[in-house]
């Protein structure tokens, strides 16, 4: 027998096998391990500071109204017709998306107890101001992970 470090080392591999046969088809540009971390750590970081917007019709909102940032959408929604529009509406508003694999780490990343489909990184807060360091701090990361996203894409397409 294994100990239990190896088994749960299989539990782990097995979730992740899961989560990966759960994704849909239109996931793409779908965020690699390392991608989705970081894009995963930003949204984490936005939502300590306010600068994000959770949730199909919050994210749909901003876009129509203006509203910059990086759109984050999970692979795994059933059904999909739920965010078919999301990137075509983020395309045309000139938004880089990117998929990560589950909407259970998104929610998770987001500070939600419930399963997201999607979330809107923006650069700055919706209301009020961030300090200085900690604005710079999100741009940074921001800047980084976009320019990532914008390469996979490319790659793509």
């Amino acid at each position: 027998m294994g100990s239990d470090s190896e088994v749960e080392k299989s539990h782990q591999k097995e979730k992740e096998r899961k989560k990966m046969l759960a994704i849909a088809p239109i996931a793409k540009p779908l965020a690699g391990k390392k991608l989705s971390k970081k894009t995963l750590k930003l949204v984490r970081k936005a939502s300590e500071h306010k600068c994000l917007k959770r949730g199909v019709k919050e994210v749909v909102k901003s876009i129509r109204r203006g509203h910059k940032g990086l759109c984050v959408i999970a692979g795994n929604i059933s059904p999909i017709d739920v965010i078919t529009h999301l990137p075509i509406l983020c395309e045309e508003a000139e938004i880089p998306y990117v998929y990560v694999p589950s909407k259970e780490d998104l929610a998770t990343a987001g500070a939600t107890k419930r399963p997201t489909c999607c979330v809107l990184v923006l650069t700055k807060p919706a209301k009020g101001e961030l300090a200085p360091e900690e604005q710079e701090m999100i741009k940074a990361d921001y800047g980084q992970i976009v320019s990532d996203v914008s390469e996979l894409a490319s790659s793509l397409f």
